[in-house]
């Protein structure tokens, strides 16, 4: 995580008077380019580095320089304090750590009785979070990798990769990577990756600036044009799923639902998700594909 890396490499200056960029990334596991990359950013943000080269050279702070935490005003602390601990609640590895050492230089009380936030779903795997470790190291050093992907058609395949950018969205975290084998960008949802490796491949691709992970929704596409009535017995997960302009309340209580989806089978998963409280008006061949989806489960029993 490189706001952890970027104390670890402040306290590491603070600790000796001279260190060179490849002593900081062997004791840091990055690369010698990651180091000059983070040396600048601590820069911009006005810790005083000087940079000497040749031999006995390497970097160093201003002699007389100390961290001080009246740095930054209490209210900063307690955002920054606060942003970790969100990040830490995210399940995002290594953020513990860094808490602490902010805390610790703040001297801030962790007081989190007030609010605690759990981003992480029921029975959330420990692999997720080691992936997350190795997805960091890829993105950071620009490695590329390879998983076995299982994607919404619930079809299995072996993806090469260029990993861009880690995304935590609507309680899951996603992949944003160049594919290989579709010459594009495309997002990957992490609980689907499987036995994930990474290669000694390097790229050079950069995210570009106006990538945004949720598509503008466009009403010309050509997708059909689903009308869904909702029991208003679950009103609540129909307005936590739907905008409310999508949603429109008719008289003897129903939710009028009208969306565009695919005729594909995460649709109909999704659509059995709402059990009897949902169903569809429109379009006839849906109807019929899921009431015949309903019959299959209705065999097993």
């Amino acid at each position: 995580m490189q706001i952890d890396r970027l104390i670890q490499i402040v306290f590491l200056l603070l600790s000796h008077e001279n260190i060179t960029a490849r002593q900081l990334a062997k004791e840091l596991c990055v690369s010698t380019r990651t180091i000059y990359r983070d040396i600048n950013i601590l820069s911009i943000a006005g810790i005083p580095i000087l940079s000497q080269k040749g031999y006995g050279g390497g970097l160093s702070l201003l002699q007389g320089f100390s961290l001080d935490k009246s740095y930054f005003t209490q209210t900063e602390q307690t955002n920054i304090v606060q942003a970790l601990q969100i990040l830490k609640s995210s399940n995002y590895p290594d953020a513990d750590k860094a808490l602490n050492k902010v805390a610790g230089l703040f001297s801030h009380k962790l007081q989190s009785q007030w609010l605690e936030i759990d981003f992480s779903y029921w029975g959330s795997p420990e692999k997720e979070r080691n992936n997350i470790t190795a997805l960091e190291r890829a993105i950071i050093n620009k490695y590329v990798i390879t998983f076995t992907y299982f994607n919404t058609e619930l079809t299995v395949t072996d993806q090469m990769v260029e990993p861009l950018k880690l995304v935590f969205k609507s309680h899951a975290w996603y992949l944003v990577a160049y594919s290989q084998r579709r010459q594009e960008i495309r997002t990957y949802k992490m609980s689907r990756i499987r036995d994930l490796q990474i290669t000694n491949l390097l790229f050079e691709r950069e995210l570009p600036e106006d990538f945004s992970i949720t598509p503008a929704y466009k009403e010309e596409y050509h997708t059909p044009l689903f009308i869904l009535h909702f029991s208003q017995k679950i009103a609540y997960k129909v307005y936590d799923e739907f905008q409310e302009k999508y949603i429109k309340k008719l008289e003897d209580g129903t939710l009028e639902v009208t969306f565009r989806y695919q005729l594909n089978d995460w649709t109909f998963l999704y659509l059995l998700s709402f059990g009897e409280y949902v169903q569809v008006i429109e379009p006839v061949e849906a109807r019929n594909i899921l009431k015949e989806k309903a019959q299959k489960i209705l065999s097993l029993y």
